[in-house]
């Protein structure tokens, strides 16, 4: 084999690799590969191998491995289509909160577990930032503090030149997270969605487009209730964003009184949901009839409010399940009980009696579940009547 130049009259010379063989009594060329594509350095080495210049090494090469490349690249681009790279500009400062951004995206962690991760990925040739520590870091974060509405406007700009309107529908929601630290100024005991009641926490509120392009981020005290925090993304709608007409929709616990009074004083619709004991309410006044829930949306329409009613019939099942399931525990443990004091000379069916009837009420089955002592052994009783009127709105 070998390396051989083939001449073009108008392009660059193509570069063959070439075997020579015999066809009977002649000498003939095969050309193998086509390296006009390969680095000069690369050509030169193989035309150098073929040549057998490497022939006897022995010596060991070593693996080399640069640093991860596509993580980052990738991740740019997306940066990139979502406008980010354009509102944070191309300041150091800013480099380091994209690259936060990014290494939040890849790796989960801390901002010294992000300098970490930085040392093998092409940080430096991707992002053009060089050596920085946490430090660095959280002075980036700082930064970032002082200019959040600046850079919120910015992005809600470049949002709506690409969408070519306002957005008309806007999703809202809360959300907590909890610290282990003690120097936080609006670290607060509140509800705590992490099961983690011990600890202090922060709430955090969001506010979306329909398609889930994000437009603002507060942090409230960590003892703020959910409705509480309307007003505060109402004001931002109109007076950061200018925007006079929208659809603010947001979950039962959030659109309370206070938040239906902001949002049409304002003139924005919204959607929320009702309660289970709204829903009675209406039942009651006969505003509402159970037979008009059903799988087809059924609407009314309620003073300035339009009820929109279905029933799932998926909801409905699932919740007959659980609740047949917990029927079936319940069973099981009275069966359990009523033989540990059959055998146990101490056991006293009372305590069993108190256990079983806060089981029951823990797990929302006290309406048509009762737990009785008759004889010394536990019973339970289902009041099927107490039970259809209690799931009447399952699914509803």
């Amino acid at each position: 084999m070998y390396i051989t130049t083939v001449p073009n009259r108008h392009s660059p010379p193509a570069i063959l690799l070439r075997e020579s063989f015999r066809d009977g009594d002649k000498v003939r060329t095969r050309t193998l590969a086509n390296l006009t594509s390969w680095a000069p350095e690369r050509i030169e080495a193989l035309r150098r191998a073929l040549k057998g210049e490497f022939d006897g090494f022995t010596g060991e090469l070593q693996p080399v491995c640069g640093p991860i490349f596509a993580v980052l690249f990738a991740l740019k681009q997306l940066a990139e289509r979502v406008g980010l790279l354009q509102v944070l500009g191309s300041e150091r400062w800013a480099k380091l909160v994209l690259f936060l951004v990014l290494a939040r995206v890849a790796a989960q962690g801390s901002r010294l577990s992000a300098v970490r991760w930085a040392t093998q990925h092409a940080v430096a040739e991707t992002l053009g930032l060089k050596h920085f520590d946490e430090d660095d870091l959280y002075a980036a974060l700082d930064r970032l503090a002082e200019k959040q509405e600046h850079i919120e406007e910015a992005l809600y700009r470049w949002t709506r030149r690409q969408r070519g309107s306002a957005p008309t529908v806007v999703l809202y929601d809360v959300t907590s997270s909890y610290l282990e630290g003690e120097q936080n100024a609006l670290a607060a005991f509140g509800y705590n969605r992490d099961k983690k009641p011990s600890k202090a926490q922060i709430v955090i509120g969001l506010l979306t487009t329909a398609e889930g392009e994000p437009l603002a981020v507060h942090v409230y005290e960590g003892n703020t209730a959910d409705p509480v925090t309307v007003p505060e993304q109402v004001h931002t709608l109109q007076s950061r964003f200018g925007i006079t007409e929208v659809v603010f929709v947001g979950d039962r616990g959030m659109v309370k009184a206070t938040g239906k009074r902001v949002l049409s004083t304002a003139g924005f619709r919204y959607i929320t949901a009702l309660t289970t004991s709204q829903v009675r309410r209406l039942l009651q006044t006969q505003v509402l009839r159970v037979e008009w829930f059903t799988t087809q949306i059924h609407e009314v329409v309620h003073g300035s409010v339009r009820l929109m009613l279905r029933r799932s019939e998926a909801v409905r099942q699932r919740a007959a399940r659980r609740r047949a399931d917990k029927w079936a525990k319940l069973q099981r443990l009275i069966t359990a009980r009523n033989t540990f004091v059959g055998t146990a000379k101490r056991a006293k069916p009372a305590t069993g009696l108190r256990t079983l009837q806060a089981w029951v009420k823990r797990h929302k089955l006290a309406a048509f579940v009762h737990v009785s002592l008759h004889e010394g052994r536990l019973l339970a009783t289902l009041d099927t009547a107490a039970q259809a009127e209690a799931t009447v709105l399952e699914g509803c």
